[in-house]
């Protein structure tokens, strides 16, 4: 008889803002909250991305007015754990967004191990955010769906998790200053020269500068020569690439500039969590890109 199993995503995987194909898999989300002009409010639940972002953009004095974030209360997690235990499940996986980004992998994980005696819970640090986590939630979900056993679902993510990318820009400097990733000398020159970064999460996990650009259409057009880079002769079967954005003012720039890359997308577009923006602002866009394993590749 097989067991019943879950998948649990963080709320910044964007699941909820995604296709409704998704939503049919059974993904319990754990959601994060986030705190903006006076109201606390849980991301996926009753914050809607496109007016948040809408708002952000003409967000009067946003250096002393910025949205804040806040990990899930520990009754969250466990209300989690015990829908999942009251249910049947005898085993859960956990997808989370990046260990890097804060501490909700760590303590998601300190309360899993408060059930081990009811369920067996593996905790995942996606090392990334935004829909690349999701997917992952969403490719565990399908695997579970199909009966595969949990051993070889964990190997294929690790896998996967070594195959993903996300490269975008930051048409703006504003955010990341005020939350504080670009300070001093940097942060100066950089508004001073309208310096573009294009930032790509690391394999470990971390998001960083892949390269500093003059201009928000020179950095997307530099943005759309790494994606081309990573994709190499690889056959679109073989991957899912998508836009990821904030604002939409970016992202109607890219799709026009990735044309002269011949550049194609072949899923839909996701928007970003707000729990993400919140640091990165409203003029964010670029790739989600995740390859998908080939028979042909060892999956260890």
């Amino acid at each position: 008889m097989e067991i019943k199993r879950k998948v649990v995503c963080t709320s910044t995987g964007c699941i909820e803002y995604a296709p409704e194909r998704y939503r049919q898999l059974g993904i319990d989300i754990i959601r994060i909250h986030v705190l903006f002009k006076g109201k606390e409010y849980l991301e996926g639940l009753d914050l809607d991305p496109d007016a948040f972002y809408k708002e952000l953009e003409t967000l009067e004095d946003p250096k002393n007015n910025l949205p804040r974030t806040a990990m899930p209360t520990e009754d969250e997690i466990k209300a989690c754990f015990d829908r999942a235990y009251e249910e049947g499940c005898k085993e859960v996986i956990v997808i989370s967004l990046s260990a890097y980004l804060g501490g909700t992998w760590n303590l998601i994980r300190l309360i899993s191990e408060q059930y081990k005696d009811k369920m067996d819970i593996y905790v995942i640090d996606s090392k990334i955010a935004c829909f690349g986590e999701g997917m992952l939630a969403i490719k565990a979900a399908e695997m579970v769906q199909k009966g595969i056993p949990t051993e070889t679902i964990l190997k294929e993510i690790a896998w996967m998790m070594n195959h993903q990318e996300f490269v975008g820009v930051d048409a703006r400097l504003d955010y990341l200053i005020y939350n504080g990733r670009l300070k001093g000398g940097k942060a100066f020159m950089g508004k001073m020269l309208n310096i573009c970064p294009v930032v790509h999460f690391t394999h470990e996990g971390e998001i960083v500068a892949l390269q500093s650009v003059r201009t928000p259409k020179k950095a997307l057009a530099r943005s759309c020569e790494v994606v081309k880079e990573m994709i190499g002769d690889r056959d679109p079967k073989d991957y899912l690439l998508w836009h990821t954005y904030t604002g939409t003012s970016l992202l109607e720039d890219l799709v026009e500039i990735e044309k002269k890359y011949d550049i194609k997308t072949n899923h839909e577009k996701v928007i970003t969590s707000p729990v993400s923006g919140c640091h990165n602002g409203p003029w964010l866009a670029g790739y989600g890109l995740l390859f998908l394993r080939r028979e042909d590749e060892p999956l260890e």
